[in-house]
């Protein structure tokens, strides 16, 4: 990823992404999280605090060596067993059905081969299990779709890959995912270009 993707980008990731305004909505995306969970896009551990009591352990799925030492004290105060278990979202190394529930929290916007990833996801659940999600992305309006579409290309040479305007329920029913629940919201001051979210549960038939 060479020294700006390496090690300013997670650092980057790590200060936008933890603002505490973004704290209910993490709340939010982890209510209901179960046994066996599988978060993709670990980064810095900004999700820790939010593991509810149901869950047995996470199996973290970072690429970012940094953003895995970032995480160090707040895995220090996890509840839960927390490991790092993958590199790549786009290749699980697990087998089928190993997990209740899986965790992305503003990760969809990242991953270069989305449609890979979310089925590798798929896979690696149980039938009915779920798949938690906080997102960024596609916003509701024309208006802000138009500028999203214009800003898209700096927002990824910028933000190590990111995409302002992916649509997350397109995606997520593309793969073969049963959307339980959903809203679609802009957050609060943040330009809507960059904070239109997609907060809700999708079920893996």
């Amino acid at each position: 990823m060479g020294f700006y993707g390496d090690r300013i980008v997670p650092r980057l990731v790590d200060v936008v992404c933890g603002m505490r305004t973004n704290n209910p909505q993490r709340e939010r995306a982890c209510a209901g999280l179960h046994g066996r969970v599988v978060e993709v896009g670990f980064g810095s551990g900004l999700n820790v605090p939010f593991y509810p009591q149901a869950v047995r352990s996470i199996s973290a799925v970072e690429p970012a060596d940094l953003g895995w030492k970032m995480a160090g004290k707040r895995l220090a105060k996890a509840t839960v067993p927390v490991e790092r278990a993958g590199l790549d979202g786009q290749s699980l190394p697990f087998p089928d059905d190993s997990f209740d529930s899986a965790l992305s929290t503003w990760t969809m916007c990242t991953i270069p081969d989305i449609a890979t990833a979310l089925a590798e996801v798929r896979r690696v659940l149980v039938p009915g299990g779920t798949l938690h999600f906080v997102e960024h992305g596609l916003a509701p309006d024309r208006g802000v779709q138009v500028w999203q579409h214009r800003l898209n290309p700096i927002e990824k040479a910028v933000a190590g890959g990111c995409h302002l305007d992916r649509d997350i329920r397109g995606l997520l029913e593309n793969a073969g995912f049963e959307i339980r629940d959903i809203d679609v919201f802009y957050a609060d001051g943040v330009p809507k270009v960059f904070g239109a979210l997609s907060l809700g549960v999708a079920v893996s038939a």
